[in-house]
């Protein structure tokens, strides 16, 4: 094992998740800092309300792509032969969380940035695309059904776990796997705090995704 490759991988890990993209995308589309308006958080979900749909997405997707991009370093050690095939799913997990910790205290942004959800999702996609993919329907099933994001976001943590432990697929899941999916929960719990209260107060903002327009006459 390369230690010193290893440890320049977990600096590019963090570099990747440092982008901070609604900033960037804030102040160079509309001039201006995303983190001053809304809620305030330098992450998707404040960018689709502060900036719409467009920006929101094409912000959530880069997010996404640098957990997925951190996470699959892992895969491009083992090509070189610097980590054991073994090691793969090991390495993934640390340099996904790498990536999200470069998220939530960003270099290239004063270390303030998102909640990192979106660059969670982009780790788990590569751990384990299948349950990430399940875990994205029950996000979207959350928060059509109660208009709260960050319901949805926190419950569609404690799913990836919880279906890893009953064995949706029919196999037994590696451990590490699920002791990491318990972690993303507690991250994903310890990062929307804030959001409990007001979910608890009943002030908690809403979010529609999806408006359906009424034809004329009804």
């Amino acid at each position: 094992m390369n230690v010193l490759l290893i440890s320049i991988t977990v600096v590019v890990a963090y570099l990747l998740g440092s982008i901070p993209t609604a900033v960037w995308y804030g102040q160079g589309f509309f001039n201006l800092d995303i983190r001053k308006y809304g809620s305030g958080n330098a992450g998707a979900t404040n960018t689709f309300r502060v900036l719409g749909k467009r920006a929101g997405t094409i912000v959530m997707l880069v997010d996404v792509m640098k957990g997925y991009t951190a996470a699959i370093l892992a895969t491009l050690l083992w090509y070189f032969n610097i980590i054991s095939e073994t090691e793969i799913l090991t390495f993934k997990i640390v340099f996904g969380l790498v990536a999200v910790i470069g998220h939530l205290y960003p270099l290239f942004a004063g270390f303030k940035g998102g909640k990192g959800v979106a660059t969670l999702l982009g780790m788990m996609l590569a751990t384990h695309p299948e349950m990430a993919a399940v875990c994205i329907g029950v996000f979207l099933l959350v928060v059509i059904a109660s208009q709260y994001v960050s319901l949805g976001s926190i419950i569609a943590a404690l799913a990836f776990p919880v279906l890893l432990l009953l064995r949706i697929f029919g196999q037994q899941e590696s451990p590490v796997l699920i002791v990491f999916g318990f972690v993303v929960f507690l991250l994903v719990v310890l990062t929307h705090q804030k959001n409990i209260a007001r979910l608890l107060r009943g002030e908690e903002s809403r979010t529609i995704l999806f408006r359906f327009r009424k034809k004329e006459g009804e």
